[in-house]
């Protein structure tokens, strides 16, 4: 059963390059945008799971689906931190969790406009909890009791008033940036200053969570159960990573959501223009098919070359959308998520993105194929000699 070389396609998109050229920039251009999607999907998950820790500990109100609606009174943090027995405590006998309070302000941005970013009150026990995870870049890190504030390197060159010296207004309040900061995932989006002074100036009583380093072999259902039945309090407790995974669920499904219906109504349009170059190659090739059939070749294997060879175009512009994209690999970006607080984040084409991307144009490829791949196979080599 003899099929068409590989050699006879190859040859035909170059011999008419203007229209391969074309085909070839339409499907790469939906690809590009599905690519791009998929590569701030993956940035944005990344940003946040990958840093994720199992042996830290999230105490949040019950019913809370994020700590920027949590509330827990002062009360209840201090029954939290010496009475969960899972928590580790440091050298000196402290346990290793600390009350944090969040909110997210408005703010100024550097290019105009304004944005929601997260403001977090911290006690110094989160940065031995944290330990190597967040690092001080520059400058030094703010004094405990007093009016000074650290910024996360994601703010630096976006949001005005925040870098190392100047002072930035909090209600009534003035603070001053005594240093930058890195930190996984949203922290690096974040300010940090003392927990008590924020909280006076947000005229914020209640704290927003609990955050703790427990036992490896601590079992966080087994915590929550303990206090079921205790009217003091009912936490809501899961480890980081759990956490982090239902914060970016929402807005990773919206990513792929938005890069999917775009790519679709893109594909549309490059599968019909692979169609319509397709049908125009067969058009001008019908003695060329009449001479193939006439050799020998059997409709099935005109209809494989043909479909083989719109297959090609498709790959061939599966390559040039992700090619496209690849400037884009570490560029930075913002978006809002679940807390309605900005967080910045780095296109990330991951090698299953480009893998993903691909496929798809290959897909509008054979879809783009299949009726010209089988109008030519249904050519008789009289209709076809006679035609050419």
């Amino acid at each position: 059963m003899a099929i068409v070389p590989l050699q006879y396609n190859v040859r035909s998109l170059f011999v008419r390059s203007s229209s391969t050229i074309l085909t070839v920039l339409a499907v790469g251009a939906t690809i590009a945008v599905l690519a791009g999607m998929l590569s701030l999907q993956q940035g944005f998950a990344v940003l946040f799971q990958e840093r994720g820790r199992t042996d830290l500990a999230l105490f949040m109100r019950q019913g809370a689906t994020s700590e920027g609606e949590s509330g827990i009174t002062l009360e209840q943090c201090n029954i939290l931190k010496k009475e969960v027995p899972e928590v580790i405590r440091d050298d000196g006998g402290r346990p290793m969790a600390s009350a944090e309070m969040f909110l997210a302000v408005r703010l100024r941005k550097f290019d105009g406009g304004e944005t929601n970013v997260a403001i977090r009150g911290v006690e110094p026990m989160t940065f031995a909890i944290h330990g190597d995870d967040v690092v001080i870049t520059e400058g030094e890190n703010f004094t405990p009791g007093t009016d000074e504030l650290i910024v996360g390197v994601g703010l630096l060159e976006r949001i005005a008033n925040c870098r190392v010296g100047d002072n930035l207004q909090i209600n009534t309040s003035t603070f001053r940036i005594v240093g930058a900061f890195s930190g996984k995932g949203g922290y690096r989006s974040e300010i940090w200053g003392d927990v008590d002074r924020l909280s006076d100036a947000l005229e914020r009583p209640v704290r927003s969570r609990i955050l703790a380093r427990v036992s490896p072999d601590a079992d966080l259902d087994a915590i929550a159960a303990r206090y079921d039945d205790d009217l003091r309090l009912q936490p809501k407790v899961m480890n980081e990573r759990d956490y982090l995974a239902s914060q970016t669920s929402s807005l990773t499904t919206r990513f792929m959501f938005v890069g999917g219906f775009l790519a679709l109504i893109m594909g549309i349009g490059a599968v019909f223009t692979g169609t319509n170059s397709m049908l125009a190659a067969i058009g001008a090739r019908t003695h060329e098919i009449g001479i193939l059939k006439a050799v020998g070749y059997k409709p099935w294997a005109i209809f494989v070359a043909f479909l083989g060879e719109s297959l090609l175009l498709g790959l061939l512009g599966g390559v040039v959308g992700c090619l496209l994209v690849l400037p884009l690999q570490g560029a930075e970006t913002g978006t809002v998520n679940s807390t309605f607080s900005e967080v910045t984040f780095a296109f990330r084409t991951t090698p299953a993105a480009m893998l993903t991307s691909i496929l798809f144009a290959a897909g509008l490829g054979i879809v783009g194929g299949v009726v010209p791949a089988w109008r030519a196979s249904r050519m008789t080599p009289t209709q076809a000699l006679r035609r050419g």
